[in-house]
């Protein structure tokens, strides 16, 4: 089967209530709030509802989400997508390295095999700073990019006739 040149991809931006999850680390508060807004707003625009679960940190992520999509594919409610939301600011020991670098390998290792609509808005950076200029929805809005990341592959999947 070819895949659908841009042209023929339907006009139609809404996403028809699909149901997506979120499973945000709020270990840093203020910065997980952020991000969850612009989350939120992106599936609010596109006409998705979510569930959302909370984990302590980002290594938490990957096996919380694999958890919720097992249950509600046991519930015969499966979910379209899923985002991740954290942050990981880079401390003085090697700890950033191994949060930063498994939780994105798992969250990639749950997409590709179970071909997930995934965004990845785990924050990744030096400072606090940099983090609140990515997550601020005037500036970066890195958890509206992941909503949007996951519902872009999602529109994929039903465009190629996998949904």
């Amino acid at each position: 089967m070819a895949l659908p040149r841009r042209s023929d991809a339907p006009a139609d931006t809404g996403v028809d209530g699909a149901r997506f999850l979120i499973v945000e680390a709020r270990f840093y508060d203020e910065i997980g709030a952020m991000l969850f807004e612009g989350a939120t707003r992106a599936f609010d625009a596109a006409g998705a509802v979510f569930d959302r679960v909370g984990v302590p940190g980002a290594l938490e992520i990957p096996i919380a989400m694999a958890i919720a999509l097992d249950h509600a594919e046991e519930l015969g409610q499966p979910f379209a997508g899923a985002v991740a939301l954290g942050c990981v600011i880079r401390g003085e020991t090697y700890h950033f390295e191994i949060v930063a670098n498994e939780s994105a390998r798992a969250l990639m290792a749950l997409a590709v095999s179970r071909k997930l609509a995934l965004g990845n808005g785990i924050l990744t950076v030096e400072t606090e700073a940099q983090a609140l200029e990515r997550a601020a929805q005037k500036q970066g809005d890195k958890g509206g990019d992941a909503a949007r990341a996951a519902l872009a592959l999602y529109r994929l999947k039903a465009e190629i006739g996998r949904v």
